[in-house]
């Protein structure tokens, strides 16, 4: 596997900061699986608000994170680059469970399994783990697009 750190991540993703919520891939098999890093540091802008005095990353932003690893998953699975043009937009978020919050200074790891694909539309089972304890878990569908549609 080659290095998948941010650098990697840019030239694949089309999301920027504040919204680029993978730090690294640490490991991916095509059309099976993707783990992937998010450092979650008290510099997030959305901790000025979420909330003062009790720093807890917001839950959409938690799915967020998932669904950005799995399109990942979604773009190396299929060699598809960001600057083809290609984009994976979120069709469809089932399940959607939060089982603690997630504070600055956690590292949460995001996992997502490749489950099928029918018609152009992905479906992905995710979660995401603080110290090998799952915070959230969801599933997800995607599809794949022109961006200039």
């Amino acid at each position: 596997m080659d290095d998948l750190g941010i650098a990697k991540i840019l030239q694949t993703m089309p999301h920027r900061y504040p919204f680029l919520l993978i730090d690294r891939i640490i490991e991916y098999t095509p059309f099976e699986s993707i783990k992937a890093l998010k450092n979650v540091t008290i510099n997030e802008p959305f901790f000025q608000g979420h909330f003062p005095g009790h720093p807890i990353m917001p839950g959409v932003l938690i799915l967020e994170s998932m669904a950005q690893a799995t399109g990942m998953l979604a773009f190396y699975s299929n060699h598809a680059r960001s600057e083809e043009g290609n984009v994976y937009y979120l069709v469809g978020v089932d399940k959607a469970r939060f089982k603690r919050p997630v504070s600055a200074g956690d590292q949460l790891i995001l996992k997502a399994e490749f489950k099928r694909q029918i018609k152009g539309i992905y479906r992905f089972e995710a979660s995401a783990e603080v110290d090998g304890t799952v915070v959230a878990s969801a599933e997800f569908m995607t599809t794949e697009r022109a961006a200039d549609r």
